[in-house]
């Protein structure tokens, strides 16, 4: 299907083009059938050979009902701009004109209507004059034709137009994320609230879930030009039955779309496509079908943030108007550029913000992780931006120097990274790792916590990927340097004696009182531990790391099975010592617990 609005100065045959094309009455209320006036959006459609199925959103002329206008012609692709030979351009032609160049669309069509009222001559003055104008505005040059509704002269150079006209439009895709903008909602008896709008991109199906607005609703059924579907894939006018939401809680300008895919703004930064100069700091903004009030803060010559009235689902690259309501001629179109645009609040960032947002670069993936740093990949996505294909960070990462990494963003893990922060991230790293093992020999290891906290990495994830890059040691969520091991210092001594002792008596484990007087506490027998010297059974009894083997030799030699008596005394040393070794020969699985008195040797 191919979609096209129209536009074009009140009276002057829109409506009536629309229906000698199409058969159809695309005026839905009684009273603008009555007044021959349109008020609100029609819809109509039809066949033509080699461009299939082209529907018509149908937008009213009069001044008074722009803001109905501009919602059926923001999310359309093209436009049969309409002229009447008898009227000719008018200011209301102007205005649709802007509006059409506000929102930087490129495909269009120019009718000149209600040949049978004037004589060829005039039809031509009115024709030529009209190209003129359009030719300077995002349209540039198109096609055009001139037609009766009355008579029917010259319809088939319309249709002949208008498969060219769809023959030029680009492919949507139907695989994208799905955004309805919703110009109507009603209820159906028996089957509950109905909202349409035009599908510009990705697939609705029937049963499927989406969001509107904060509600999370059903599709029920689909209809596409007035049948029944599975599916529809854009572009197309659709019709979606939906469970989960009363129809008057859903008004025009609200948004049917594919669950966590997109993310809501009111502030954002856009670059102007027009001067903003006559604008007031209050203004109405358009987007697809919806208006609300937004406040406009420059950033210097051609750009502003926004501050909406209220979220929007919006991405760089969506186009807006911004008008003042109920002045003639202050039509200007922008387009998003970040839609999660960095605080300003250091002196003079507000033109340097409006320098980087007129950079070509503003709306890329690159500028946006350049100006964080880094970037859940999911937030770039749900910005609209592309992330697939970003390179991995490298293998091995050197500890000293430049990094060199030549890819402007890398992906590690879930964020896309730059390679700036990447280095920031090292270096910050190694110097709390050197700060700590300075300031705790005993422990030179950090907690994954303190160096997320001293590095500023949002996510141990992260520093998981960093630190296997960097060749660092990990152990149960510490890192350290390569080679780092806990010094004792001054301690050395009473540690080597404590040492040669169990050496001559292996089982003869130290009271409390003998390790304080040697001045090893826990944090000193916790690091001897980590060096390989000692092993610790609870917090009260220390012995040589060869302690369970020449335990086991022993044991192996009492008749079995054996009582914890036997065992005490043939490792020649007290309960104190013996119940929590043999406990950990049985975690060990060298020994096995029969009963409350006695083990065996598990041979």
């Amino acid at each position: 299907m191919h979609l096209i609005a129209t536009a074009g100065h009140v009276d002057h045959g829109k409506s009536a083009l629309v229906r000698a094309l199409t058969g159809q009455e695309p005026d839905r209320w009684e009273a603008e059938r009555r007044r021959g006036l349109s008020i609100d959006l029609g819809y109509a459609w039809t066949t033509l050979p080699g461009a299939g199925t082209v529907a018509f959103v149908d937008v009213p002329g009069h001044r008074r009902f722009i803001g109905n206008m501009l919602a059926g012609l923001g999310p359309a692709p093209a436009v049969l701009l309409v002229v009447a030979a008898d009227g000719g351009w008018s200011e209301q032609s102007e205005e649709h004109l802007r509006a059409i160049d506000a929102l930087g669309l490129r495909h269009g069509l120019l009718a000149v209507t209600r040949a049978d009222l004037v004589g060829p001559s005039r039809a031509a003055e009115v024709r030529a004059a009209a190209l003129a104008r359009i030719a300077k505005s995002s349209l540039g040059a198109v096609d055009s034709v001139t037609v009766s509704s009355v008579t029917l002269a010259g319809l088939d150079d319309l249709r002949a137009c208008l498969v060219r006209l769809c023959a030029a439009l680009p492919v949507p895709s139907a695989q994208g994320r799905v955004r309805l903008w919703v110009d109507r909602s009603f209820t159906i008896a028996g089957s509950g609230t109905v909202v349409t709008g035009s599908l510009g991109a990705g697939t609705i199906r029937r049963s499927e879930a989406l969001m509107l607005g904060s509600a999370r609703v059903t599709v029920r059924g689909l209809q596409s030009l007035g049948q029944p579907a599975e599916a529809v894939a854009a572009v197309a006018r659709v019709a979606v039955n939906v469970r989960g939401i009363a129809a008057g809680d859903v008004h025009r300008g609200a948004a049917l779309l594919t669950p966590d895919a997109w993310a809501s703004t009111a502030v954002l930064d856009i670059a102007w496509r027009g001067d903003p100069a006559d604008l007031p700091d209050e203004v109405r903004c358009h987007v697809g079908t919806a208006a609300l009030a937004c406040r406009i803060r420059p950033l210097g010559l051609g750009a502003a943030r926004l501050t909406l009235a209220h979220p929007l689902p919006l991405s760089a690259g969506d186009p807006l108007i911004l008008r003042e309501p109920g002045r003639s001629g202050s039509i200007v179109g922008a387009v998003v550029i970040d839609a999660d645009p960095p605080p300003l609040t250091r002196r003079g960032a507000a033109v340097r913000r409006g320098a980087a947002i007129l950079d070509p670069a503003a709306a890329t993936l690159r500028e946006q992780v350049a100006r964080r740093g880094w970037w859940p990949v999911r937030s770039a996505a749900l910005a609209g931006l592309d992330v697939g294909g970003l390179p991995e960070l490298p293998d091995a990462l050197p500890l000293d120097g430049d990094l060199r990494i030549a890819t402007p963003v890398l992906r590690m893990g879930s964020y896309a990274v730059s390679p700036a922060q990447v280095q920031q991230w090292r270096d910050a790293l190694l110097a709390a790792l050197d700060a700590h093992a300075a300031a705790v020999a005993l422990e030179p290891q950090l907690s994954f916590a303190a160096a997320c906290e001293r590095t500023g990495m949002p996510d141990v994830a992260l520093l998981e990927i960093l630190c296997r890059a960097l060749g660092l040691e990990r152990a149960a969520g510490r890192v350290a340097r390569p080679g780092s091991v806990p010094n004792l210092g001054a301690k050395t001594g009473a540690l080597e004696a404590l040492v040669a002792r169990l050496a001559v008596e292996p089982f003869a484990a130290p009271e409390r009182p003998d390790l304080d007087a040697a001045g090893l506490g826990a944090k000193e027998l916790a690091a001897a531990e980590r060096l390989g010297r000692l092993l610790r059974f609870g917090d009260e009894i220390v012995l040589l790391p060869s302690a369970p083997a020449q335990a086991m030799r022993r044991l192996a030699a009492l008749p079995q099975p054996f009582t914890t008596s036997d065992a005490r005394q043939a490792l020649g040393t007290t309960r104190r010592v013996a119940i929590p070794l043999l406990e950990h020969l049985d975690a060990r699985g060298w020994t096995r617990r029969l009963d409350a008195g006695h083990r065996e040797v598990v041979r």
